[in-house]
Order: C-alpha cells, then structure tokens, then sequence
C-alpha cells in the first residue's frame, strides 16, 4: 500500500459543523445520521480516521474555514470577521483534542514532516498500530484574519498553508465565482503570507486574483484542490494558461473528486452518480491532462475534497469512503504510469513543495 497525502480534508468542518465524530468509522457515522435531511450528504459521508488508516492516508492537509463571504454561503459563513475568526479557532481546539486523544498529529516543521514520515513507511503496520494521522494546518479563505497582523497568530498556532478566497466576493480576494482581482489589503496579506512562509493556495481564486496574487508572492505555491477546466469548463477550474503557469512555479495541483468537477455535463442537484456513470478513473483524465502540459509527473497529487460539502451522492460511483483512493494506482497503472510516478502522484510531489517551504 503506498503512502497517500492528501491535501484537502475539511476535517473540522465535519465534526463541528455536521456533528460528525471522526474517530468512528464512516459506517458507524451513516447508521448515526440514517434518517436525517438537514442537509445533503446525511449518511452517505466518506471520511473519516479509521478509513483514512485503512486507505493509507497518513498524511493530509486539514483545514479551517470560515468566511464572511457575500454573497453568503451555506455552510461556515458568518456575518463578521471576529465570528469568522472564533469559529476556526474552535476548528483549531478540536484538532488538539485529537492530537490529545493520540487520534492525529499537527506537523509544522521539517523535523515533525520526516519524523511522521518514518512512523508511515510502512503504511500497512502505520494503520495496524493506530498510528496517528498526520496534519499540516490550512485555511480556506482568509476572511477570518480578522487584521493582517492577525496572520502572525495564526502561523504561531501552526497554520501552514492559505487560500485567500473561497466563494463569493472575499474580504482579501475575489472567489472563482466573481470577476475581479484583489480587494483591499488583499496585496498586504499575499505579502506577508511571503514574510512568514505560509504556502499560498491559489484554489478558488478568480482568474484575475491569481494573476495578480502570484505577481506578488515569491515562495511555494500549490492548488490544493483543483482540476482542469479543458476538460470541465467552469471557472472553478484552472485553464491550461493557469495549469502552465504553475508548472512554471514548480506548483502542485491536486486532484478534486467533486463529481461534477471531474466531467462535463453535470447539474449539481440533478445528476447522480448513476445517471452519468461517473468513477474513480475519471481523474486519470485530469491528472493525465496535467502530466502532458508538464512533460511529466512532477505537477499533479491528490487534494480530494471528499467531504467537502457532499457525499457519495456527488462522489464518484465506485467509491465508498475514502479508502477507496488507493484504487487509483491500479488506474494509472493500467495507463503506462511507473510505480515512482504513482509514488510521485500520491505523496512526493507535494511533500517537495512542503520541504522547499520549510527548508
């Protein structure tokens, strides 16, 4: 079993948003929620840390989120920035408690990264001795930096990484959704996410953001969650000018299982995992995509999103929780892809952007 890094997993938003408790497996959670309809997802959710262990996902990049986007959002959206700012530091006392419980643990430096490495060499033992899984600490959407000096608190508290828009018109940058680049103070906060060495997330900015935010910031780069608008046309997706740009960076894109991200012609509300015959193989199409404007392998990684907002009623037809990734070696194997390329896909590429971060 190979070693996957996963590097977007809206973890606390599952647990204190949805009430879900991530220590039980993913089937004990669909037994708990059978027969709920707040919201869509109930009792067909896909992650959790028992399936992470058995999937061979040691690794990931866990997030906080809470905006006060406008419009506003469903979920993790607030009306201001201090509630936008006590909500993800709620996100950041949960994580601790696991980290307490010995369920994970929050990687910050380079020791921590190679320390937690060795601990999954050998991901099947990993995943045997209850290992803790590890985490490296992200925001999605900067909204709740309430000042930008409150950027200092957060990398303090072991925040490692940062988008600075999600949906809607963010405080600091534009969502993928809106036309527009960086709005007040939004060049300020790109400059000392510089400063501080926090990896800039350039997923869901809008295209005129991006530009402007990569003018500006200097070090590592990656798309956490993001796949290729050439194949999905939506300006959720990044265009090949985008995808090359980053290439250019030495960036990492990961590979999103949002169905209807990863094939054209799906109506979200509407369509079904049946009705369009998604699957796991259909990311090979994106990760090849990527591969072939790179001439390479080096660009491209798993940033799943699984949970993000959906279940398997918007996941791919064949998977059932998250452990199911690990099918994805088989498919890019069938496609000519080398044991060191699926290596490089399921965690080296983006522990080289992690460790160019931290060096």
């Amino acid at each position: 079993m190979n070693l996957i890094f996963d590097v977007h997993l809206d973890l606390s938003l599952n647990a204190l948003e949805w009430n879900r408790d991530l220590t039980l497996p993913v089937s004990r959670i669909r037994e708990v929620e059978s027969g709920m309809t707040d919201m869509k997802g109930r009792a067909l959710n896909t992650v959790a840390l028992p399936d992470m262990r058995r999937g061979g996902i040691g690794l990931c990049v866990a997030t906080q989120i809470g905006g006060c986007m406008k419009p506003r959002a469903s979920v993790a959206c607030w009306e201001s920035p201090a509630q936008a700012w006590g909500m993800t530091q709620g996100q950041l006392a949960y994580y601790r408690a696991l980290c307490e419980l010995g369920e994970m643990v929050q990687i910050t430096n380079l020791a921590e990264l190679e320390s937690h490495l060795a601990l999954w060499a050998d991901p099947v033992a990993a995943t045997a001795a209850h290992a803790p899984i590890g985490f490296i600490l992200s925001l999605e959407g900067a909204d709740s930096i309430v000042t930008v000096d409150y950027l200092e608190r957060a990398y303090a508290s072991g925040l490692r990484a940062m988008g600075p828009s999600h949906y809607g018109v963010g405080r600091y940058a534009m969502g993928h959704d809106q036309v527009g680049g960086l709005r007040p103070g939004g060049a300020e906060l790109i400059r000392k996410m510089d400063e501080l060495g926090i990896i800039l997330d350039v997923t869901h900015l809008s295209d005129d953001s991006f530009f402007e935010a990569l003018d500006i910031y200097t070090g590592p780069v990656w798309a956490s969650h993001s796949n290729c608008r050439s194949l999905v046309n939506d300006p959720r997706q990044f265009s090949d000018e985008q995808i090359r740009l980053l290439i250019e960076r030495d960036a990492v894109l990961g590979a999103v299982f949002d169905a209807w991200m990863m094939i054209p012609g799906w109506t979200r509300g509407t369509s079904t995992p049946e009705s369009t015959g998604v699957k796991i193989a259909h990311i090979a199409d994106h990760i090849d995509h990527i591969c072939q404007l790179a001439g390479n392998t080096n660009h491209v990684g798993i940033g799943s999103d699984l949970d993000g907002g959906f279940g398997k009623e918007q996941s791919p037809g064949d998977l059932d929780t998250i452990a199911d990734l690990q099918s994805i070696e088989g498919i890019l194997k069938g496609r000519g892809y080398s044991d060191a390329d699926v290596s490089a896909i399921f965690h080296g590429n983006f522990l080289r952007v992690v460790r160019r971060a931290w060096s």
